[in-house]
């Protein structure tokens, strides 16, 4: 008797885990650019403090959770992707002391806070690689070195490998008289993950942070941690210019085993510390642009997820169908059980509304805070902002236009700071898009992201099966119903006509539903009955419906 009530209190806590979703598993996820988000101190640079003071912006927005783009220590070659210490805060962006209060602050208002981890190379200025060029032990392996090949009595370099950013992978260090191996800028050196001690240096880092309160980690560039130790040659693509990334086809330099066994290290680290510490769960996320079957394999060697770039590949000629193709694409090749996530835009590309313009932005949006999963919005896109003309002849500089400060408002500096002259230009067109104003204006983008990231917390959404289908060549739509739930449909016109369309083809389909939403100053009636069988749908619109449950009519 005692086993089987032994085996029964085991199903039903099984059951129990299964059915709870963890925080991280539904969260609407915020991507901070500190720099740009809010300067506190008048310098015309955004900090931590800035942070800690429009923290009540992201309760308003709804937001479970925010990740920070790196606030380490850095000479801030490439702003902060070249850390000299991993674990000290850059004196720009405030202290270590700031950061525990901007942590504190976040937690009493259960926003959970994620940081920005770039495991894949340090600073040319990290200790650590200062000692590594003299040959201090036991920093001398900590990088990835090579003698290179004597030919002619001439010093080659190792092999062809190209840099992510243009050029040769290899610097030539003559302290050292050796090459240094560095996948990006040359003052941003590889470190050496086959090297135990450094490896272990790495994985105290996390412990370091998760000592400070952290929820969780973003890693940056995983497909480059390790590297073929036989240092071949890669093939050839076709390319002429040698100089192009493309030049090789990165077989030995990208995506190798190894960093799928790292990922499971790291995932180790953050669970037995969640499990010995405080009992927090905690994420682990990755940003990985590689192919579909590489980027699946993070789930699998413990990853919780890859960021899903998918939404990003649509472009005003995508047709309904490329779209379904592109959810389709990765919904159907997901590990059974993993999350979904969707990522509408970040600080390395074109804003959303500038890519597609505002209508199917609006679409874009709308499906990356209703399908199922994650949402993760970059600063900014939730009140529509778009790139900021700037003037630069440097090429490391191309993606300044999309890291121009928030526009909070329509005083100075658009409220990001009291300096006039802020570390990148405000976008001209602040006085009239920014936050108050939008929050001020009923049909505004502001407006729509927010109460839709609202109406996401709701069962349909939060656990509701997904059915998508092309209903015309420029009509896509999809349901979310969860059991005993009101439906929800969204249906998206591509098209620069009115469509009527029947969204009876949709499983069990009320023969009436209501209009909840649609896109910003399109005129449709809000809470009107529509046949569902006929239902209109404007020019280039994206409209939310609901489908009331019999049993459900509150």
């Amino acid at each position: 008797m005692k086993f089987f009530v032994k085996i029964c209190v085991l199903i039903l806590l099984s059951c129990h885990v299964q059915s709870k979703k963890l925080w991280w598993e539904t969260m609407s996820l915020y991507q901070v650019y500190p720099r740009s988000f809010m300067d506190s101190d008048g310098d015309g640079i955004g900090d931590l403090k800035g942070i800690e003071s429009r923290l009540s912006h992201l309760v308003d927005s709804h937001v479970d959770a925010f990740w920070l783009s790196p606030i380490y220590k850095s000479p801030m070659v490439d702003y902060g992707y070249d850390a000299s210490s991993f674990t000290e805060i850059d004196k720009i962006f405030g202290t270590n002391a700031d950061f525990e209060s901007l942590v504190r602050e976040a937690h009493k208002l259960s926003l959970k806070v994620i940081m920005d981890f770039v495991p894949n190379h340090s600073s040319d200025q990290h200790e650590w690689f200062q000692k590594s060029v003299k040959g201090i032990e036991p920093y001398t392996d900590y990088y990835v070195w090579h003698k290179g090949h004597k030919i002619n009595n001439t010093i080659k370099e190792p092999n062809n490998w190209r840099s992510v950013f243009g050029g040769s992978a290899w610097t030539w260090n003559e302290q050292r008289q050796a090459f240094y191996l560095h996948q990006f800028g040359f003052t941003q050196p590889d470190l050496n993950y086959r090297n135990e001690k450094l490896s272990e240096e790495m994985k105290n880092v996390l412990r370091f942070w998760m000592d400070r309160g952290v929820d969780g980690f973003r890693i940056d560039a995983t497909p480059y941690i390790f590297e073929d130790e036989r240092f071949l040659d890669e093939p050839l693509s076709g390319i002429s210019d040698v100089n192009d990334y493309s030049y090789t086809i990165s077989i030995y330099t990208k995506d190798q085993p190894k960093n799928y066994e790292l990922m499971s290290e790291w995932r180790k680290v953050v669970d037995d510390y969640s499990a010995k510490v405080d009992q927090v769960p905690r994420v682990l996320m990755v940003e990985a642009y590689a192919n579909n079957s590489m980027t699946m394999k993070y789930y699998t060697s413990g990853i919780h997820f890859p960021f899903n770039f998918i939404l990003m590949d649509i472009k005003n000629s995508s047709t309904a169908q490329d779209i379904k193709n592109f959810v389709d694409k990765w919904m159907l090749t997901m590990p059974q059980g993993a999350t979904a996530n969707w990522v509408t835009g970040n600080h390395d590309n074109p804003r959303l509304v500038s890519r597609l313009g505002f209508h199917r932005a609006i679409a874009v949006t709308t499906m990356a805070l209703l399908l199922p999963g994650i949402s993760v919005t970059y600063n900014g896109e939730e009140i529509g902002m778009v790139d900021t003309p700037i003037n630069t002849t440097d090429p490391s500089r191309f993606r300044d236009p999309v890291r121009s400060p928030f526009q909070w408002d329509n005083s100075t500096s658009a409220g990001f700071s009291t300096n006039p002259k802020t570390w990148l230009p405000v976008n001209k067109n602040y006085k009239t898009l920014n936050l108050e104003f939008q929050k001020a204006t009923k049909e505004s983008y502001y407006n729509y992201y927010r109460e839709l990231a609202t109406f996401r917390k709701t069962s349909s959404i939060r656990n509701g099966n997904l059915e998508l289908k092309v209903l015309d060549n420029d009509i896509l739509a999809f349901a979310r119903k969860a059991k005993g739930k009101n439906s929800v449909y969204v249906v998206i016109n591509l098209n620069n006509q009115t469509k009527t369309i029947n969204l009876r083809k949709f499983k069990n389909t009320p023969g009436q539903i209501t209009i909840y939403k649609a896109t910003p100053g399109v005129d449709i009636q809000s809470n009107g009955l529509v046949k569902s069988d006929a239902a209109k749908i404007p020019p280039n619109a994206t409209v939310i419906f609901i489908g009331k449950n019999k049993k459900n009519r509150h």
